[in-house]
């Protein structure tokens, strides 16, 4: 069959006996003419009718399907939701009540504005009312400090992890620690980024030259460079988006916040989409020492260089894409794919300058 892609809300209007559509697995099936032949009668196929069936058909408890039962669904598939693949790609990744989970957290994207708007070249949110947010979602107060209210409040953690990637936007810096000379530790302008790490990647390249071969010091920066890319999508996927491997413990939802949940939560305060000093420091020197540690002084020196300019490059596309309006060579479309990983999938895209280990890993997200 051909690739067709329904939004989830146009499943929805699917839900009578002379129309009846259910998702399983994020694919769309038209099970109207089944649901006549249902073992358990029609009624019980209506129920569900428009909605997400992957949670209860994964119940082997409630309802205990056959693998024939699995295979007659393919003779009613008809496509699948927006964003995801037919062929594999992101349904072969998400099974069961796990795509059941990913549905309803994307779900909540969907009800948003920003949803249908992040594509436009003009792209802005709309500025959140502080005392309308908290009242309805009950998470935190725009008004208050952030990370004192995360040390005093619980939530579980499914409700932290959905209200923290529904975006928010204030026209103002949200304050963060509540603490005059802690604040200003929080934000970053995105020029200190280079004033402070060119003049290491520069000393790190010349003590490579040194050793007198100017080729392989090249190869080695570049060697860096590639290193990074898969650092900035590994970090990003499996240390930033920690999501469901996190405890159940409310310190551990204040370190998500803290080294990126904040950004997911205010993902246009300008001032705190550059990584501050003193956390790369943190961050970068296990991986420096390790470069030293595994590879002989030259080549350890230029893959350093390399290794951290390639950062530069990650932090200041990552402003660029969120607070320019972008030339149109590769970094509209890089724009596009970020801002939908903020307003439309939070668990696919995790590339920011460029998709190329979305594609090898298959998180590559996809949008119109």
């Amino acid at each position: 069959m051909s690739k067709v892609y329904f939004a989830a809300e146009e499943v929805t209007k699917h839900n009578t006996e002379k129309s009846l559509w259910v998702i399983f697995n994020d694919k769309v099936y038209d099970v109207t003419e089944f649901s006549k032949d249902h073992p358990g009668g029609d009624d019980v196929v209506l129920e569900y009718a428009g909605k997400d069936i992957t949670e209860v058909m994964s119940n082997k408890l409630s309802h205990d399907h056959s693998d024939s039962a699995f295979e007659i669904m393919n003779e009613y598939l008809i496509g699948a939701l927006e964003g995801c693949d037919l062929d594999g790609g992101r349904v072969r990744h998400l099974e069961g009540m796990r795509a059941s989970l990913h549905r309803r957290r994307m779900g909540l994207l969907e009800k948003e504005q920003e949803y249908k708007t992040y594509t436009k070249d003009d792209f802005l949110p709309s500025v959140t009312d502080p005392r309308a947010d908290i009242k309805v979602h009950q998470f935190l107060d725009l008004n208050k400090p952030l990370v004192p209210q995360m040390l005093t409040m619980k939530f579980t953690k499914e409700h932290y992890l959905e209200q923290v990637h529904k975006p928010r936007y204030l026209n103002r810096p949200a304050e963060f620690f509540g603490i005059s000379w802690l604040e200003p530790l929080s934000k970053t302008v995105w020029w200190v980024v280079p004033t402070i790490w060119l003049p290491y990647v520069i000393y790190n390249f010349f003590k490579s030259l040194v050793y007198g071969n100017a080729l392989a010091t090249a190869s080695f920066f570049f060697f860096g460079m590639f290193i990074w890319t898969f650092l900035e999508y590994g970090l990003h996927r499996f240390l930033f988006h920690y999501d469901d491997c996190m405890p159940e413990n409310q310190l551990m939802f204040l370190l998500h916040f803290v080294l990126h949940g904040f950004h997911h939560y205010l993902p246009m305060d300008r001032l705190r989409l550059v990584v501050p000093p003193a956390l790369f420091v943190a961050l970068a020197y296990p991986w420096i020492s390790l470069a030293h540690l595994l590879f002989p002084p030259m080549m350890a020196y230029g893959v350093v260089a390399g290794g951290m300019f390639g950062y530069i490059c990650y932090d200041m596309t990552h402003y660029y894409v969120h607070h320019a309006k972008v030339i149109s060579f590769h970094f509209t479309e890089m724009k596009k794919y970020h801002l939908a990983h903020h307003y439309k999938d939070f668990e696919a895209g995790y590339g920011i300058t460029s998709k190329f280990w979305d594609y090898v890993f298959k998180t590559v997200l996809t949008y119109d």
